[in-house]
C-alpha cells in the first residue's frame, strides 16, 4: 500500500469438519496404549519428538508468511475442548514513495500447540500432556518496478528473513517427570528450539484510486526455508518450507455519510491462499478463502497518529475448515 502502513490484527475461530485435525495431521501426538519397557527410568512409547519438532516448524510456516488468511486460526481439541492449535499474526507493509519506491514489511506472530504423549517407566505408564508455544518475526525488504506510466501496477521482488522460538513445558508436573532418562522427555520439560528462515517473495501489486472508489489487488509468492539451531537439547531439530500462493483484492468506496469531516467508506475484501510448502495439509487443508465487509474511518482531516482506522467481519472457509473471523486495521 503506497505512502501508509497497515496493520492487521485479526481474531476468530476455526472450525474443522469432522474434527479430523487432531488425527490427520503429523502434528498430532499419538496416543497409542502404552507398552511396558523392560528399562530403568522413563521414556516415551509411540512418539517421535523429533517427528513433531518439524512439524511445528511446518505449523510455523503460517506465521512467518505475511497472510490474511491464515493470520488467525483457533482449533479446538475434540477430547477438551481447549484450543489444540491457536495462530495469530500482526503485520504491515508500505512503500516509502513514488519517487523512492523501497518497499518495507514486518510481522510477528504467536502459535500455541497441545500434544499429549504416552509415557512409561517399564512399570507405570500415562499420558504427559504438554504445550508448545511458538514466536516468530519476519522482515521483508523490497523494492517496487513500474510496470505502468502511472505506476499504479508495480512488480516487487522481496528479500525475506524470519526468526522464531518454538518452547515446550510440560502441564502437569508430577514425580512422574522427575525420573525421565529420555532426551526428548528433557525437551518436553521447559526445552526450546530456535529456528531462522531466508528467502523471498515476488508480487504484483496494482492501486487504482480515484474519488469514487478505491481499488487494491495484490498477487503473491512466497518460498522461505525454515531450519533450526541451538536450542536447549540436541534430541531435537527439524526444517520446514514456508511456500505460499496468494491473492488479495480489496474494493473501498464512500458509502454517503460522513464522520470525523471525512466520508465513510464501506469496504469489501477477498483473500484466497494456497499452501505448496511443508504447511499444506499438516492442519487437514491446503487452501483457505475468506470474504470481508466492513467500515472505514478516514482520520487525516484531524491531528491523529493513524489516517484511517477500518473494522471487518470476515467469513474464512476452506477443505475440512470454516469460520468467522474480526478484524481491525489501521493506515499511517
Amino acid at each position: 500500500m503506497f505512502g501508509r502502513v497497515g496493520f492487521r490484527c485479526i481474531g476468530g475461530r476455526a472450525r474443522s469438519g469432522g474434527l479430523c485435525l487432531l488425527a490427520l495431521c503429523v502434528l498430532a501426538a499419538p496416543l497409542r496404549e502404552a507398552r511396558a519397557q523392560a528399562a530403568n527410568g522413563l521414556r516415551l512409547t509411540g512418539a517421535n519428538v523429533q517427528k513433531q519438532a518439524s512439524g511445528v516448524l511446518s505449523l510455523m510456516a503460517y506465521s512467518v508468511v505475511p497472510d490474511l488468511a491464515s493470520s488467525s486460526l483457533s482449533i479446538n481439541s475434540a477430547t477438551t475442548g481447549d484450543p489444540g492449535i491457536m495462530m495469530s499474526q500482526l503485520g504491515g507493509g508500505f512503500t516509502i514513495s513514488k519517487t523512492f519506491p523501497l518497499y518495507l514489511e514486518g510481522a510477528i506472530a504467536y502459535s500455541r500447540y497441545d500434544p499429549t504423549y504416552v509415557a512409561s517407566d517399564g512399570t507405570e505408564s500415562r499420558s504427559i500432556p504438554t504445550r508448545w508455544n511458538s514466536v516468530s518475526g519476519t522482515i521483508g525488504v523490497g523494492w517496487d518496478f513500474p510496470l505502468t506510466a502511472d505506476k499504479e501496477l508495480v512488480f516487487r521482488p522481496i528479500f525475506n528473513a524470519s526468526l522464531g522460538n518454538v518452547s515446550s513445558d510440560v502441564r502437569v508436573a508430577t514425580r512422574f517427570i522427575e525420573h525421565a532418562t529420555d532426551r526428548q522427555i528433557d525437551f518436553l520439560d521447559g526445552g526450546s528450539l530456535n529456528a531462522y528462515g531466508l528467502g523471498g517473495s515476488v508480487m504484483l501489486d496494482w492501486e487504482h484510486y480515484r474519488e469514487t472508489h478505491e481499488i487494491d489487488l495484490e498477487l503473491r509468492y512466497t518460498n522461505i526455508h525454515l531450519q533450526s539451531f541451538g536450542g536447549s537439547s540436541a534430541a531435537v531439530a527439524g526444517s520446514a518450507t514456508a511456500q505460499t500462493a496468494n491473492l488479495y483484492a480489496r474494493w473501498r468506496a464512500p458509502t454517503g455519510l460522513r464522520a470525523l469531516d471525512r466520508p465513510v467508506r464501506y469496504v469489501l475484501e477477498l483473500s484466497h491462499s494456497q499452501y505448496l510448502g511443508s504447511q499444506a495439509d499438516v492442519l487437514g487443508f491446503s487452501r483457505l478463502t475468506t470474504v470481508g465487509a466492513g467500515l472505514e474511518l478516514d482520520t487525516s482531516a484531524h491531528e491523529v497518529f493513524v489516517t484511517r482506522v477500518r473494522t471487518v467481519v470476515r467469513y474464512v472457509f476452506g477443505n475440512n475448515v470454516s469460520g468467522v473471523s474480526l478484524g481491525l486495521a489501521a493506515s499511517f
